[in-house]
């Protein structure tokens, strides 16, 4: 993606139970005095793609007085754990050993990026049961009527202004009593009072542990065991490269309860709507994963070989496909399989640029610079048919299509994106929160329905100095995936929200929006 769209945030958990519930495998096998951690700190690093801010773990202990153990810091996986440092990576390993663990990578959506915002979180208390710590991965879309919920009671205080936050209290409200709860009626309750997306890792000071998806399924989550290992993860790749074998997904509304004596999987609630975020697929998701049984890779692959099947401008021997690096390779891929035109990278990405917090249109054009090198030999006089996977904001776009006219001299620029046009927010973690900040609905209108018509289209080619434009088609999106339309959260493709906050939310975005000439401006 030319754009860099984050979401948060990946999850993670592992508990060695005392006796095998599958054969041994090589995670199992790598666990050593009963020590989760160094695979923890594993499954993180290969979740590294869905947050870079921050990361941590806690870690459950019966050995030691504190049963419950957090450690956590802003930075990457390896910045977080010292991983270049020897001594110092081998001293937290071994300093925060535990039987049972759950992990977490941060991108703030919400929240600063400080190590106070950084999960898990734990909230410590005398009784066991009321001492934990949890992680979770989504937003939650009806946070500010909870906030204010929580503070209408009396003495109540909210320190961090996140749903983190929200989460925690709402939680340790549901644990009052004389007696530990089933921790899958906690869950139970919490979902009757949230709305969003929300995968949610939980240990508490009894051992216990608990993997749980939303009702809704919005963001991926699965979980196998080997031997004496269960393990749960955002992201099946980070199960699978531990060595974890027969990797199943969590249906919506399903939680995993585990102990040191073994685990049970059921549902905690109803699930009367399924609603995967397709973006998993089209962007965030590494390639190798699969999510709900669908192959990302295939999915991305058959999102190009879509668009070189609908492709209306004719290919010559001076055609090329040209990949944005690094998640539009797979629908680059697919598109020329199926066009029988070259693939050909003449773009490569820069692995070793920094992060770049500049926003003036001279900079953008250094950061694009920075972040990816033209190869003019490759390039020069061709008919670059570049593909990317989506266009949000379209300021990246601009700059690179500049440096491939200006470095590359192409003789001509067709973009093809392996998704539809993004056209509203989304309103359960990705950062893409004002319709005012998209570049599609400034040419798509709320009046229209159905597909981009090649007006439409064609004014925005113009817009961004590129010959032609064309999407995915919105209808074709559940082909290209493997599921039905109905198990997909489209909304920020086709303003069609599953949850009723999310509803209620992009009416009062539209609202705050007003149209001129076809194009959104701010209301007064």
């Amino acid at each position: 993606m030319s754009e860099v769209l984050q979401h948060e945030c990946s999850v993670a958990a592992l508990y060695w139970m005392d006796e095998p519930h599958a054969p041994a495998g090589d995670a199992s096998k790598s666990v050593k005095n009963e020590n989760i951690t160094p695979l923890l700190q594993q499954m993180l690093a290969e979740m590294q793609n869905r947050g870079q801010l921050a990361a941590g773990i806690a870690v459950y202990n019966p050995g030691k007085t504190q049963l419950l153990d957090v450690y956590k810091q802003t930075g990457t996986v390896n910045e977080v754990f010292r991983t270049t440092h020897p001594k110092k990576f081998e001293a937290i390993l071994t300093d925060y050993a535990g039987r049972a663990g759950i992990g977490h990578t941060r991108y703030a959506t919400c929240g600063q990026d400080e190590v106070r915002y950084a999960q898990p979180f734990e909230r410590q208390h005398g009784r066991l049961w009321k001492w934990f710590c949890f992680a979770f991965n989504g937003t939650l879309a009806n946070f500010p009527q909870l906030r204010e919920e929580l503070l209408s009671k009396d003495q109540y205080h909210i320190s961090l202004n996140v749903d983190t936050e929200i989460i925690m209290h709402s939680i340790a409200r549901v644990l009052q009593g004389d007696d530990a709860p089933d921790l899958a009626d906690v869950m139970r309750q919490l979902s009757s009072h949230f709305d969003g997306a929300y995968n949610i890792v939980f240990i508490d000071g009894l051992g216990r542990m608990f993997a749980a998806r939303d009702p809704v399924g919005i963001r991926p989550l699965c979980w196998a065991v080997q031997g004496n290992l269960l393990g749960v993860a955002s992201e099946s790749i980070a199960l699978q490269n531990l060595g974890f074998r027969d990797i199943k997904h969590f249906r919506p509304g399903e939680i995993l309860v585990a102990d040191k004596n073994g685990y049970e999987l059921k549902r905690y609630v109803d699930s009367p709507t399924c609603a995967s975020c397709f973006f998993e697929w089209i962007y965030f998701a590494n390639a190798a994963s699969e999510i709900d049984g669908c192959s990302v890779y295939l999915s991305r692959e058959k999102c190009g070989d879509v668009l070189a099947e609908t492709e209306d401008v004719p290919w010559d021997e001076n055609s090329i496909v040209v990949p944005v690096p690094d998640t539009a390779k797979s629908a680059a891929g697919g598109y020329s399989n199926r066009a029988k035109i070259p693939f050909a990278e003449g773009l490569l990405r820069n692995r070793y640029a920094g992060r770049t917090f500049i926003i003036s249109e001279d900079s953008r054009d250094y950061a694009v610079r920075s972040k990816y090198w033209v190869i003019p030999s490759v390039l020069k006089g061709k008919k670059v048919f570049l593909v990317d996977d989506s266009i949000v904001r379209s300021t990246t776009l601009r700059a690179l299509v500049r440096r491939l006219r200006e470095v590359g001299q192409v003789s001509e620029i067709h973009v093809r994106i392996s998704c539809p046009p993004v056209l509203s927010p989304c309103f359960y973690g990705i950062d893409m929160s004002q319709i005012d900040e998209l570049y599609a609905p400034a040419y798509i209108p709320l009046s229209h329905q159905g597909e981009v018509t090649k007006e439409m289209l064609d004014e925005m080619a113009r817009d961004l100095d590129v010959d032609t434009l064309r999407f995915l088609p919105v209808s074709r999106v559940a082909d290209c995936i493997g599921l039905p339309e109905t198990e997909l959260c489209l909304g920020c493709v086709n303003r069609q929200y599953p949850t009723p906050c999310g509803r209620e939310l992009f009416q009062k975005a539209v609202s705050c929006v007003g149209h001129k000439q076809g194009r959104i401006f701010e209301a007064d």
